[in-house]
C-alpha cells in the first residue's frame, strides 16, 4: 500500500575524512607564588626627611635623618651625622654642616662636611667649603674658597672658619 514506507537499503555515502586539528603550542607561564608573609621592612638605616617644593623653612634645622631639600631654607642645618642633598629645586640659604652634602640646587652659605662636598652639574653654590673631600662636577657654578682637611682634623678647622667669620664682621 502507498501508505507504507519503505525501508532504505542504501547505504548513506561515506563523508570525507576531516583531518585532526593541529595541536597549537602551549607556554607554561609560571604561576606566580603566593605571598606567605608581609614583604621584609627596609634595612636598618636613617630615615629620609623630604622637604616638598612648597615648603620654606626659616630658622635652626637639625636631626638625625637624611636631608632632601626641594623648597627653600634659610638659617642653619646641622646633621653631622647624615646627608644633606639639595634638590634641583631647593633654594638654602644657610650654614650647612653634615657628613656628606650633595647640591644639586642652590646654596648660598659656607658647607662643612665630614667626609664628601658634591656639587653635580645643575648645582650653584655662593660659599666656602671645608671638607675631607670635594668633587664638582663639569657645568656646575662654584664661588667661594675650599679647605680640605683631615679626618680629626674637621672640628679644630671648623671652629677655626667660625672665629675668622666672627672676626671680619664689623
Amino acid at each position: 500500500m502507498w501508505w507504507e514506507k519503505k525501508a532504505r537499503t542504501e547505504a548513506p555515502p561515506n563523508p570525507e575524512p576531516v583531518p585532526a586539528p593541529k595541536p597549537t603550542p602551549t607556554v607554561e607561564t609560571p604561576m606566580p607564588e603566593p605571598i606567605a608573609k608581609p614583604p621584609a621592612p627596609p634595612a636598618p638605616g636613617p630615615q629620609q626627611t623630604f622637604l616638598g617644593r612648597s615648603v620654606a623653612v626659616r630658622g635652626q634645622f637639625s636631626g638625625n635623618e637624611n636631608l632632601l631639600i626641594e623648597g627653600q631654607v634659610e638659617g642653619t642645618i646641622t646633621l653631622e651625622d647624615n646627608t644633606v642633598t639639595v634638590g634641583t629645586n631647593g633654594q638654602v640659604k644657610a650654614e650647612v654642616h653634615a657628613r656628606q652634602v650633595i647640591v644639586l640646587g642652590a646654596v648660598t652659605g659656607n658647607i662643612s662636611a665630614q667626609e664628601k662636598v658634591e656639587i653635580r652639574r645643575s648645582g650653584h653654590v655662593v660659599g666656602d667649603i671645608l671638607s675631607g673631600a670635594v668633587a664638582i662636577e663639569e657645568g656646575a657654578y662654584f664661588k667661594g674658597s675650599i679647605e680640605i682637611v683631615r679626618e680629626g682634623e674637621h672640628e679644630a678647622a671648623r671652629s677655626a672658619a667660625a672665629s675668622n667669620a666672627l672676626e671680619t664682621r664689623p
